[in-house]
């Protein structure tokens, strides 16, 4: 079972300081969650299908069609900035 020393190992890998009165309340919590999933271990699901994404319903998308392409000086005329045929825009990182 989870004890003291398995929840300081916890915080300090995933980087989250504990205080002391926080440490009780949360080592209970995390024992409640285990033990639901210790009930989960006994349910029978050698039968049950997988359920992939929780619903039944599928994605409807438009179907792709070739058609005339934009063409280049089209594209590029109403971009702001543009240098050799590419279009320049604003850097994201400093």
């Amino acid at each position: 079972m989870l004890n003291k020393e398995d929840l300081e190992k916890l915080a300090a890998l995933s980087q989250i300081e504990l205080k002391a009165e926080e440490e009780n309340s949360l080592l209970n919590d995390l024992k409640t969650i285990l033990d639901h999933f210790e009930e989960l271990k006994e349910l029978k699901t050698e039968n049950v299908p997988p359920l992939r994404g929780g619903t039944f319903n599928f994605n409807v998308l438009r179907k792709d069609e070739e058609g005339e392409a934009l063409e280049k000086f089209i594209a590029l005329q109403d971009f702001p900035l543009e240098k050799d045929g590419y279009l320049i825009i604003p850097n994201i990182f400093d």
